[in-house]
């Protein structure tokens, strides 16, 4: 459905320490650097951090998150435990369990360097 995400940073050096951490706890290789931005690469798609290109400073979105799939409950403890080391912040509370229209899952969320909200998800076996 799409190519890829990118996310504008401030601090471009601040943000790849930090996905370098969080990623790394998915699986991730740490970001490659190109064209003045870090990609992220994986077999289920591409994720990079960026300056924005317009010179203006990098905003988050109002309502927005992005989720990134984790294998176990442990995958997304570490993924929160490795984004608060690394410069996250914590909001939505405490990682855990949720219920919603999808079902049960374990979720961690965290907001990265720039304030973009991000999370990772584990869907248990049913």
């Amino acid at each position: 459905m799409f190519s890829h995400i990118m996310l504008g940073a401030n601090d471009l050096e601040v943000s790849r320490d930090f996905y370098d951490a969080v990623l790394g706890t998915l699986g991730v290789k740490p970001g490659n650097f190109s064209h003045n931005r870090y990609f992220y690469r994986s077999a289920s798609g591409v994720f990079a951090i960026t300056k924005p290109l317009d010179g203006n400073a990098a905003t988050c979105a109002n309502g927005g998150t992005i989720g990134f799939s984790a294998k176990s409950i442990a995958e997304v403890d570490a993924f929160h435990a490795n984004g608060i080391a690394h410069g996250g912040s914590m909001c939505e509370g405490e990682p855990g369990y949720r219920e919603g229209v999808a079902g049960t899952v374990y979720i961690a969320w965290l907001r990265d360097p720039a304030g973009n909200k991000i999370c990772a998800l584990h869907r248990p076996a049913k």
